[in-house]
């Protein structure tokens, strides 16, 4: 790109804002190229260019509000009026992605698209792209993305759901959502957006480099090489920078340019008569042929990364004058004027009005409403509708398909013998998929290996491969795709092999799935119930990697549900809660099953088969929180325990009972998060003794969160004693018992509360 001018602002103080500003105005006043004959309206904005007048006109005016949004938050930043200065300065250029797509077109975008947002405000009628946006920098409660909670980019009516800022995190769930809006037709499920949608995400030349990035573009280009659709298009925008790392010269297009099976194009994104035919046929391409479109957008930064990026400390002078040479808006003020579609003065009179507009509606934002109660903060993180999802959880309208899954009544699973845990979860799988027609399955070797354990046997045979069905071995891709088909409106119940293959991808539920309700103030829903092969125990197979006891993790995430069931008619009425929590809620749930009791049938001796339990029929739902008491009428001690600790703990009162001549009472949590605080404190009120049995390790286990329970709850003064398992990995074969609790251990700890004084 050529610009016919040599830059004339001085930087005064190193104001970047400040000298940005100043260029596009001298330009235009010192602009002396050719003026041709203004073009009509749908005549080519220049010669040869794809792109008319009036696209052309309407572009120039969202790239110039998205300018002046920046230019206010540096100015009023300082005042405390606005909260945010990452600005799209130099990627104006990405509102073409915007005005050649659909407002349909689910777009999941990064921080630098104030061009875009101002381009995509065209679609629908009434809205007003500068007020809504100065609402959001201004952390307003009646901003209309997040409700104040953060700045972000995002519309409800716009498809464009708020993003973090956390580095390439929302590649996976863009690319779930454009596999999702082709999976829809396959299972019969009536999208919320047009059939032949794509969708959008865009990122920077850096983040392209992340891990969850590449991991994308890999997942994208296996689904291609099948010739599965996946009509992602994926947009990066290289300025050539992060923060203060450069990108070296031609990376991304070496990068990209070649890879298999993701298609790859180029845009020059500074130039609107030149990149405008080049963005066109990267879309029409997605669009057309279904497959995963990679965009690369050239665009400049013009300005720090942020408010508080002072360049000059890094850069040299000479450097900044020849990047803000670059500056889109310059091309862009050439192409107006060189067009005769503006004179100067009409130009800078437009410069100013949208100056003017932006400082207003900031002014407005700033006399608005913020968020002043941590209700008004936590309303949209964890909604709850008890009666609601209890009748959900609860309903029987489906006895035709169900019957259809199962073959007749005989083999329905409430007219079986009891049954044990990895049995009744598949059975339950089997009833919840009969439900919820618009439930997936999906995950590694789930479908006809039927999982590493059976869990998941029978199931692809009853729903074939459009609703069972494998993925390949990348735990954050499986979490994306249960974002994306959620966004569709489809509920996916992902699953997750072994514990410690969670931690690989735990951002995708910590940062993106359980966080998209408190960002869009529940406007946006990707309701999930995840499930997790979990915990320790396991009998000659095992090493940290199966026999993984780390929980934190998942308790640590806002607003996520996690529950863990002990035995087959929990896990059954369990599971139904889980999918009525996310049907009726919108919840993201993880459901732990302790891979060491799936196949347990005995409790006390062999044979006896007290493990195994009547499946229950539909009709039941076990409440959020509820937990389970073995002999609730025992006081002399209570162990409050839950999954490998129920039988354990089972087991170890028979031998206190013998020994110590004690009453024992077993409770099982059955709900790790969020703990049932009062029902914790219920049990604790009338026990003389306590054993916290907590299979997790001793450092931020669930064992801490039911001592602070009961201490809160004004019991601190009952003797107590916590066993737990200890802060290590857990070593392979019999070592492994070693460091996780067993048996002995709370017969010792009920030892040593009978040694203590009362």
């Amino acid at each position: 790109m050529s610009i016919p001018f040599a830059i004339s602002a001085r930087h005064k103080g190193f104001n970047r804002a400040e000298v940005v500003d100043q260029n596009f105005i001298e330009f235009v006043q010192f602009w002396q190229g050719d003026v041709r004959s203004a073009p009509r309206d749908d005549e080519a904005v220049l010669p040869g260019s794809a792109l008319d007048a009036r696209g052309f006109r309407e572009l120039l005016e969202s790239q110039l509000i998205s300018r002046h949004l920046d230019l206010m938050a540096r100015v009023l930043r300082v005042q405390n009026k606005v909260f945010y200065t990452i600005g799209s300065s130099g990627h104006e250029g990405n509102a073409m992605v915007a005005r050649l797509t659909r407002h349909t077109d689910p777009a999941f975008l990064h921080y630098r698209s104030g061009g875009f947002m101002a381009e995509r405000f065209r679609k629908l009628p009434g809205m007003d792209p500068v007020m809504d946006s100065a609402l959001s920098f201004a952390a307003s409660k009646d901003d209309p993305a997040s409700g104040g909670r953060h700045k972000v980019w995002g519309s409800k009516p716009l498809w464009v759901l708020p993003q973090t800022s956390t580095i390439a995190s929302h590649l996976p769930k863009a690319l779930g959502t454009a596999v999702a809006i082709e999976q829809a037709r396959r299972i019969g499920h009536t999208l919320p957006i047009p059939d032949d949608s794509i969708a959008i995400c865009s990122f920077g030349d850096a983040s392209s480099n992340h891990a969850t990035a590449q991991t994308a573009f890999n997942a994208a280009a296996w689904t291609a090489y099948q010739k599965l659709p996946a009509p992602v298009l994926f947009v990066c925008e290289d300025n050539g920078i992060g923060i203060s790392v450069k990108t070296p010269t031609g990376w991304v297009a070496s990068n990209f340019q070649h890879r298999s099976n993701l298609d790859y194009f180029f845009a020059d994104g500074l130039d609107l008569a030149e990149g405008y035919a080049q963005v066109q046929r990267a879309v029409e391409h997605c669009r057309r042929t279904r497959r995963p479109t990679f965009l690369h957008l050239r665009t400049t930064r013009v300005m720090g990364h942020a408010g508080t990026d002072f360049e000059i400390e890094w850069r040299s002078i000479e450097e900044l004058f020849a990047v803000e040479s670059t500056d889109p808006l310059l091309r862009s003020a050439g192409i107006a004027l060189e067009s005769g579609l503006y004179s100067k003065d009409d130009l800078l009179n437009l410069y100013e009005a949208t100056r003017k507009r932006c400082f207003a509606a900031a002014e407005d934002a700033h006399t608005r409403h913020r968020l002043t109660t941590l209700d008004d903060v936590m309303t949209p993180l964890a909604p709850y509708t008890p009666a609601a999802v209890k009748k959900e959880g609860e309903r029987t309208d489906y006895a035709e398909r169900r019957l259809a899954v199962f073959g007749s009544e005989a083999k329905l699973p409430e007219n079986q013998p009891p049954r044990h845990l990895a049995i009744q979860i598949g059975q339950a799988l089997h009833d919840v998929m009969a439900k919820y027609p618009e439930s997936l399955l999906f995950g590694e070797d789930v479908a006809q290996k039927g999982g590493v354990y059976t869990v998941t046997k029978g199931l692809h045979k009853a729903f074939r491969n459009t609703r069972v069905f494998n993925t390949l071995l990348d735990e954050t891709i499986i979490l994306g795709l249960a974002q994306g088909y959620a966004n569709m409106g489809m509920l996916p119940i992902p699953e997750i092999q072994y514990l410690a293959y969670f931690h690989n991808a735990a951002d995708q539920i910590r940062g993106e799935a359980s966080s998209l309700q408190f960002f869009s103030n529940d406007q946006y829903r990707n309701p999930m119930v995840m499930r997790i092969a979990s915990l320790g125990y396991q009998k000659g197979f095992g090493g940290h990697f199966h026999n993984d006891n780390s929980i934190t993790a998942l308790r640590d995430i806002p607003g996520l549900v996690v529950g863990c069931a002990s035995r087959g008619d929990d896990a059954a009425t369990m599971l139904r809660t889980m999918m009525a929590l996310a049907k009726v809620d919108g919840r993201v749930c993880a459901f732990l099953e302790p891979i060491a009791l799936y196949m347990t049938k005995d409790l006390h001796d062999a044979g006896d088969a007290q493990w195994q339990f009547d499946y229950p029929a539909p009709g039941t739902a076990m409440t959020l929180g509820e937990g389970r008491v073995y002999n609730d009428a025992a006081n002399d001690l209570v162990v409050i325990t839950f999954g490998n600790g129920v039988p354990m703990a089972l087991r170890a009162a028979r031998t206190i009972e013998k020994e110590l001549g004690w009453s024992v009472r077993v409770v099982d949590l059955r709900w790790l998060a969020p703990l049932n605080d009062a029902f914790i404190v219920q049990q604790a009120k009338t026990a003389k003794r306590i054993i916290v049995l907590d299979e997790g390790r001793k450092s931020a286990g669930v064992g801490e969160g039911v001592i602070t329970a009961i201490v809160e709850g004004g019991l601190g003064a009952t003797p107590l004693q916590r066993v737990v398992g200890a802060d290590t990995f857990t070593p392979l074969a019999g070592a492994a018992l070693l460091v996780l609790p067993g048996e002995d251990d709370v017969v010792a700890a009920a030892r040593a509360l009978a040694a203590s004084p009362a």
